[in-house]
């Protein structure tokens, strides 16, 4: 299968694809003609990448997936344990996520948004700017 319709299959640009194979995440063959030729087991790997990608998995992250995937004689312990510290760094993020909306709702509160050039956030903006410097 070209690149074109392993994008297709995968929902990863092909763009994505051919990164992936220049970091050696994926080897796809090459047919006669240069051009890249998925089979089903690498299809099947884009297609963990791309989940994997999705629910926030490193890059690195993602080669020990794919390596685990690969290996008959894995512990499914560290699968789980690569997946519970992915998920402490979700935990984290959203956190961190939670705090910025609530700056940005306080921020947006104290701007009045009328035809005024005073704008409450560009001050606050660019007082934290000098004050973190």
């Amino acid at each position: 299968m070209n690149i074109g319709h392993a994008s297709t299959e995968t929902g990863l640009p092909v763009k994505t694809i051919r990164y992936y194979e220049d970091i050696g995440l994926v080897s796809p063959d090459r047919a006669a003609n240069g051009y890249r030729d998925f089979d089903a087991p690498q299809i099947a790997q884009l297609r963990l990448l791309a989940q994997a990608r999705l629910m926030g998995f490193s890059l690195e992250e993602c080669r020990t997936l794919l390596a685990l995937e690969a290996d008959p004689t894995r512990h499914s312990r560290d699968v789980r344990d690569l997946a519970q510290q992915n998920l402490v760094s979700v935990r984290e993020k959203i956190t961190n996520l939670k705090a910025l909306e609530a700056r940005l709702t306080d921020l947006v509160s104290k701007c009045h948004g009328n035809e005024a050039p005073d704008c409450a956030i560009l001050d606050e903006l660019s007082a934290s700017a000098s004050a973190s410097r």
